[in-house]
């Protein structure tokens, strides 16, 4: 612990002045944000916490050039920037005096930005299932996709695709059983979840089942069978770690902290950004909460804006991609239960299509591309208007929005 750690919080404060700056968690969104706040000519100190052994690195990567290539996402900050105390994990948070506690002492602050994102879930059993959630997990899983090697991945969600092509890629046999219909079908419905379903060529894609837990010899079903397995990968979601937050006082949403558009929390000089902020939408009015890239750099920015005194609030149009099966998927925006669904066709090339959802109004919520990143670009572009479209021709993908 450094000296003063304990007791540098407790000031009150202005909004101009943020005093020192304390970022916990040293991933995207909390390395952004130290790099826009010195960017915006913050001089003051800033205290980066990371419970990794490493700088902040990037996290897409993982699926992508880490596990095909070997590639490196670290991020490239300069970590003279700030005060960089990697391997420090917080346990607990104290807002009247403002102070963390963690397994290195009480660390106080002035502001504090909360960056800690979220965990992989795992599912019962006695045998070895691995996440994918850091570079270690990347680096491990890479060793094991070999020519011959059995995988099984519980999960055809963005990450379950992206780890089948690159395991694919690399010679292994590759089974993926989910509970939807289809890949995806949890988030885009059933109808998107049976285009994708074609996509999946060379895979053995068990579509509407239940895994009961993960055993020594491989996946057991809900029916009782087995399937054999070199290497589990359980890919079916995140979750917060909310409660030493909740305790603290923070609201929630969602299975995330609530913010506003400036991603400022319920508690005065408290910010979160990243996967576990979900941000006020006027735009959409309701919470946005991603937890994908973008909206990790655009909240990056928006929280220091406003711990700077310059607050402009964010509505950014919530943004994804995926490369899987040699195909680049975009979608853009939040689409709700109920939303209109219309499946848009390329006139001329069968494999490329998108979806596009509207509101009772006709105002597109949500759009999906798949190979034709030009439809995303127009597709954002009406999301920001906030209009309705012109729904007839909007099947052809080629339209313009």
């Amino acid at each position: 612990m450094n000296a003063g750690d304990a007791h540098a919080g407790g000031t009150d404060r202005d909004g101009t002045d943020p005093g020192r700056v304390v970022v916990v968690g040293a991933g995207l969104a909390g390395g952004r944000t130290c790099v826009a706040l010195r960017e915006a000519g913050f001089a003051g100190p800033i205290v980066l916490l990371g419970d990794e052994p490493h700088p902040p690195y990037d996290r897409p990567p993982l699926t992508k050039a880490t596990l095909t290539d070997g590639a490196d996402p670290d991020l490239g900050l300069d970590l003279e920037m700030v005060d960089f105390r990697p391997g420090t994990r917080v346990t607990s948070l104290d807002p009247d005096g403002r102070v963390l506690e963690t397994d290195r002492g009480p660390i106080g602050y002035d502001t504090l930005v909360l960056a800690t994102g979220m965990q992989p879930v795992t599912l019962p059993g006695t045998g070895e299932q691995r996440t994918l959630r850091t570079r270690e997990d990347a680096e491990a899983l890479r060793a094991e996709l070999r020519p011959g090697a059995r995988l099984v991945i519980i999960g055809a969600g963005w990450i379950g695709a992206e780890v089948a092509t690159a395991a694919i890629a690399a010679g292994c046999v590759v089974t993926c059983v989910d509970e939807a219909s289809g890949p995806l079908g949890r988030v885009l419905g059933d109808e998107v979840a049976a285009r994708m379903t074609g996509m999946w060529a060379g895979i053995d894609l068990r579509t509407g089942v239940r895994v009961r837990e993960i055993a020594p010899e491989g996946v057991v079903l809900s029916d009782g069978s087995v399937v054999e397995a070199d290497v589990v990968l359980t890919a079916v979601g995140v979750r917060a770690d909310l409660d030493w937050l909740r305790e603290a006082g923070l609201e929630t949403a969602g299975g995330a902290l609530a913010v506003d558009a400036d991603q400022r929390t319920s508690l005065p000089g408290v910010y979160a950004v990243g996967d576990v902020a979900a941000r006020w939408s006027d735009r959409i009015g309701d919470r946005a909460h991603t937890g994908h890239w973008d909206s990790a750099a655009s909240g990056a920015r928006s929280a220091a804006a406003a711990i700077l005194g310059r607050p402009a609030g964010s509505d950014e149009v919530p943004y994804f991609w995926s490369d899987q099966f040699g195909v680049k998927i975009q979608y853009v925006g939040q689409h709700h239960p109920g939303d209109r669904l219309v499946i848009r066709e390329h006139p001329e090339k069968p494999d490329k299509w998108g979806c596009a959802w509207l509101d009772s109004e006709d105002r597109l919520t949500g759009h999906l591309s798949v190979g034709l990143p030009r439809a995303m670009v127009q597709a954002r572009a009406a999301l920001l208007r906030n209009e309705p479209v012109q729904v007839s021709g909007l099947s052809d993908l080629t339209a313009v929005l």
